[in-house]
């Protein structure tokens, strides 16, 4: 069914905000956010970082989303699907009376188009795309999904926010260019390093249930959200006790007692926030060999790096498995090459791997401040192995768009969180900047879609964090806790890995 767009609408949305919209989003309470910085677009599938799905989760909706566990949980998917017994075929079936911010109905003729566009442009979309068959609607409300193999981790992948449903009306080309969602809160205007306005959708018709994680009920209490980038940690600091910002993001832990005795706003740590990493380009460069990638891994220190990038023990653990402890992927198989920095042992792996001298090019941006301090001590720590080092900092917009190209860099530093399922780990996606791919890794990874059972599934887990290892195409650093600030005042926010503010009540 062909629908419409409203003009009306579209010209509130891409012209900018009318005095009216103001006056309304004025009279039901604004939250103002300190981000990180500008995102380098507000297409969560084109760029998949924490930055874009923080905001436009606000305006862009999923068939499913993660649960209090971090379980697939519905959103614009009615139900959780049908799966035939051989693990092929998937019905999902659709919440009625759903409506886009245009004012179209959403249907599945929409999620056709949507998932389409998702496996032909995103990292995490193509990596599915090899093993869908079709994607068809099945009447207005269902849509089938058919597999040419099992692949267990589909859900998980269609809850993260880089698989948002759009109208099918506006996804004529690869650059989306109409930013029209189901969620909480509508688009209003974005000035690219002012800020990025939404207010309240009015005709949002929010899922059931308790409010878990990012599941159950969501409603638009303020009527608008800004998103302000704040690419300074110490000024969303200074803005925070000010009263400028409601919620800081991403705070250095060195400000952690001054917020709690601010008497204006509160810490909000967010424990097992995440991993950072030095991830390494194996398609191009110096280390696509694998003696110098294994180097980095001896040569540096987890300890010395995590206490520089968070000075406090209560924001960090060193550890190398790729989940915590107390999670249920933990597993300490295959963790070598991780200690406390062996130069000796790095120069051995560098002469075996006929280092040149040419200089190891590290990305990082002050943005996230603990990435660059990470920086400077991997540095360090590389530079006494022997190697050459070309420290690039750059600011967060920059340093996604120079890792897409293979020529560039050498390792970019990041972070990432713990996903309710390991395949939707950015590692394991084959194009992914790095462009990690090897057999062992492929037969691992293989060995995993297709196990059936959590245990046989750990245990294919357990396999691929052990080829990881093996392959070095990153080193994990360690576990760190986040810190946001709170202003007084501001009730119903929780503390989340992509900070949300709907069921978020401003300050009076």
């Amino acid at each position: 069914m062909k629908k419409m767009l409203l003009a009306a609408g579209l010209t509130a949305l891409m012209a900018g905000t009318s005095t009216a919209a103001m006056a309304q989003a004025t009279g039901n309470g604004v939250l103002t956010v300190a981000t990180i910085g500008e995102p380098p677009t507000l297409d969560p599938m084109q760029t998949p970082t924490d930055i874009v799905l923080t905001i436009t989760q606000h305006m862009f909706e999923t068939l499913y989303t993660y649960d209090k566990e971090w379980q697939p949980s519905p959103l614009l998917a009615a139900a959780m699907p049908e799966i035939s017994e051989d693990g092929l075929t998937y019905r999902i079936p659709l919440r009625e009376g759903v409506t886009f911010h245009d004012g179209s109905a959403f249907d599945s003729a929409d999620v056709v188009a949507s998932l389409k566009r998702w496996m032909e442009i995103n990292s995490k979309g193509k990596q599915v795309a090899g093993v869908v068959d079709s994607v068809e609607a099945d009447g207005e409300h269902a849509v089938t999904v058919k597999l040419k193999s099992r692949y267990s981790p589909l859900l998980a992948t269609l809850s993260q926010g880089w698989a948002p449903i759009l109208p099918s009306e506006t996804l004529g080309g690869a650059e989306l260019t109409q930013f029209v969602g189901t969620g909480p809160y509508k688009l209003q205007e974005r000035r690219p390093d002012q800020y990025t306005q939404f207010v309240r959708f009015d005709g949002y018709k929010s899922p059931e249930g308790e409010p878990a994680n990012y599941a159950g009920r969501r409603e638009a209490i303020a009527g608008e959200v800004r998103f302000v980038p704040v690419p300074d940690a110490n000024t969303r600091v200074e803005g925070l006790l000010s009263g400028q910002y409601d919620y800081a993001d991403a705070l250095p832990v060195s400000a952690v007692e001054r917020v709690e005795a601010s008497g204006v706003a509160k810490p909000v740590i967010f424990e097992n926030a995440g991993w950072t990493s030095l991830n390494m380009n194996m398609a191009e460069g110096a280390l696509t060999n694998k003696a110098l990638r294994q180097a980095v891994q001896v040569a540096v220190n987890p300890t010395d790096m995590m206490l520089a990038a968070f000075s406090d023990e209560r924001f960090f653990s060193v550890d190398g498995a790729f989940y915590p402890e107390g999670f249920f992927w933990h597993t300490e198989a295959g963790v070598e090459r991780y200690g406390e920095g062996d130069p000796e042992a790095a120069a051995k792996l560098m002469e075996e791997g006929g280092y040149d001298g040419k200089p190891i090019r590290i990305l990082t941006s002050r943005q996230y401040e603990f990435h660059y301090k990470t920086g400077e001590v991997a540095k360090a720590y590389l530079e006494a192995a022997g190697f050459k080092v070309d420290l690039q900092v750059v600011d967060w917009a920059t340093l996604t768009t120079r890792r897409a190209d293979k020529g560039q860099w050498d390792i970019f530093i990041t972070h990432s969180n713990f996903p309710g399922d390991p395949s939707t780990l950015n590692t394991i996606t084959d194009t992914y900047p790095g462009w990690y791919t090897s057999p062992a890794k492929t037969e691992a990874v293989g060995a995993f879609l297709n196990a059936v059972g959590n245990d046989n599934r750990l245990a294919a887990w357990e396999k691929i964090q052990a080829v990881i290892y093996d392959d070095a195409p990153l080193v994990k650093v360690g576990n760190f806790n986040a810190l946001g600030g709170l202003a007084n005042g501001v009730s119903g926010y929780e503390a989340a890995y992509w900070p949300r503010f709907w069921n978020v009540t401003p300050k009076g």
